[in-house]
């Protein structure tokens, strides 16, 4: 079985959330990541574990291995980091990454940083898409050549003169791709090991493809299917958002004009990012979510058939506040089952998985009601 978990709006849907839900559901299954790269954070909690995933994939708390493919980048400082922390954690994960993945290097993330302080796109500031500007103009560093020490040298040289020869100590990075290589955790591949359960996973949601989003408030990837049909496979959909509307960072999003009593979590992931600022919060809009699925065409033809799932996340959030707004108009809603009903009806998708909680195994599904 091939599943592919696709957030409908700016991220933060809880995309991590549902790829953790679905490894538990299915038998010795691999982890995609598809697009974007270290730069997504996603959630997941678990058996009293909470983990924000940025290099390995949402199925790692649930012993699942993941392949890293060659539309994501790789950032060997912070993938160390994050491999040390699982490891305290008493996680043993695998990643196999893909030989042709783009790598992140200190002079990518320092010119994001100084990039952002004029153009304010709404970055994370961790380089990502500097590193592919600088794949398209052809100062190239991949997975692969990180085995290749000299080369290695001189592609950082040239990286160097690219950015203007900035004054960068690479020490650390230096560290990270020995350790990278030498890690028994990390494998440098050609090609995804051979597995019968695939799950695709999204980094940021529809609304900020670069194809889809508003520009130049975009990722530098394609969240949608896109890549994920470069693999040959025709996955069932599950179309993740929140019962709310969220984004970080600048750009355009509705509703914020409207007031609401949507509860702040505590808990929340990047909740308040020097680079993005403090998290945006607003009522559900369905023309933004249509909007996305009838410019993703593969997802438009799914939406009406058995194998795409809406998946709605942090019920809990918006206790007594049961809106949202289609064709610019607020649509009040009873309850909580006439609000799930109203959305699954007004996306044309009849199945509906939901989550009231941070925990992974919490997800159940909505049965719509019969007239």
């Amino acid at each position: 079985m091939v599943q592919a978990v696709i957030g409908l709006g700016f991220g933060d849907e809880g995309k991590g959330k549902v790829t953790d839900y679905l490894c538990s559901q299915s038998l010795n299954p691999l982890v995609i990541r598809y697009s974007g790269g270290h730069q997504a954070g996603h959630t997941v909690v678990r058996d009293g574990k909470r983990h924000v995933f940025s290099n390995f994939g949402s199925g790692t708390l649930s012993g699942v291995h993941t392949y890293w493919s060659p539309f994501c980048t790789i950032e060997p400082i912070g993938l160390i980091r994050e491999l040390n922390q699982l490891l305290g954690i008493g996680i043993k994960p695998i990643l196999f990454i893909d030989s042709k993945c783009p790598v992140t290097t200190p002079y990518d993330i320092f010119s994001n940083k100084l990039k952002d302080q004029h153009e304010k796109h709404g970055t994370c500031g961790v380089g990502f898409g500097e590193t592919i500007n600088r794949e398209e103009h052809l100062y190239s560093l991949l997975a692969e050549d990180l085995q290749f020490s000299s080369v290695l040298r001189l592609k950082l040289n040239l990286i160097s003169s690219y950015y203007k020869k900035y004054h960068i100590d690479l020490s650390e990075f230096n560290e990270s791709i020995e350790e990278l290589l030498n890690s028994s955790h990390i494998k440098i591949v050609n090609q995804p090991p051979d597995h019968n359960n695939i799950i695709f996973e999204g980094s940021q949601g529809l609304l900020l493809d670069q194809q889809i989003g508003f520009f130049p408030h975009v990722t530098r990837s394609n969240t949608g299917t896109r890549n994920i049909l470069t693999f040959n496979y025709k996955p069932n959909l599950f179309l993740v958002t929140r019962a709310y509307q969220t984004r970080h960072g600048n750009g355009p999003m509705t509703n914020e004009n409207l007031p609401h009593n949507i509860t702040i979590d505590e808990n929340e992931t990047n909740q308040d990012n020097k680079y993005q600022g403090v998290f945006r919060r607003s009522l559900l809009d369905l023309d933004l979510l249509l909007y996305g699925i009838n410019k993703d065409k593969y997802i438009q033809l799914q939406q009406n058939k058995v194998n795409a799932v809406l998946v709605i996340t942090c019920l809990d959030h918006i206790k007594n506040e049961y809106r949202f707004t289609y064709n610019r108009e607020i649509v009040y809603c009873t309850n909580e089952n006439d609000f799930i009903t109203k959305i699954s009806n007004l996306l044309s998708i009849k199945h509906v998985l939901i989550s009231k909680s941070p925990d992974s195994s919490d997800m159940e599904q909505f049965h719509l009601p019969i007239y």
